[in-house]
């Protein structure tokens, strides 16, 4: 069950951060068409877009061998195994939250891509709504891991 729990966390991520936000990004754009773009405009929406994900996968990695668990943690509700240790380096090293600054970073490649306000607008609402996970993620963490976890943020980022 445990496994299975797992596999559905990083199902619902991967659909929902790498497929379901782009395809809103877009619809809320116009449904422009995606080879009308700059090649100087590519190139950097391209690297956004690799860098970004490049991110997210390592923080995930990471966070699966030396956290012992997921992300997948939603507004306080475990949808799949929580991590077991705090994660302090790797990823973690750059700032509290690696994942998601992977995935603002390629979420803003995507934007790049597209060229239209509205998919900016969508990313900023997706980074509002993310900040209330956040902050809702910290204050478990002060609570499962106190001392260490603030002694974390007094040397790390937010972002």
């Amino acid at each position: 069950m445990k496994k299975l729990r797992e596999v559905i966390g990083y199902l619902i991520g991967g659909v929902l951060f790498v497929g379901l936000i782009p395809l809103v990004m877009w619809l809320a754009s116009g449904m422009p068409a995606l080879s009308s773009i700059t090649l100087s405009r590519a190139i950097l929406a391209d690297i956004l877009v690799f860098i970004g994900l490049a991110l997210s996968v390592w923080t995930i990695v990471y966070m699966k061998r030396k956290g012992k668990g997921n992300p997948m943690d939603a507004f306080g509700h475990e949808v799949a195994p929580r991590t077991q240790h705090l994660m302090t380096d790797g990823p973690y090293r750059l700032n509290r939250n690696p994942m998601l600054t992977g995935t603002l970073i390629y979420l803003s490649g995507v934007a790049l891509w597209l060229w239209h306000w509205q998919a900016w607008v969508v990313l900023i609402v997706f980074f509002a709504i993310m900040l209330f996970q956040v902050f809702s993620e910290e204050r478990r963490l002060r609570r499962d891991f106190g001392e260490e976890y603030e002694a974390y943020c007094r040397r790390t980022r937010r972002f």
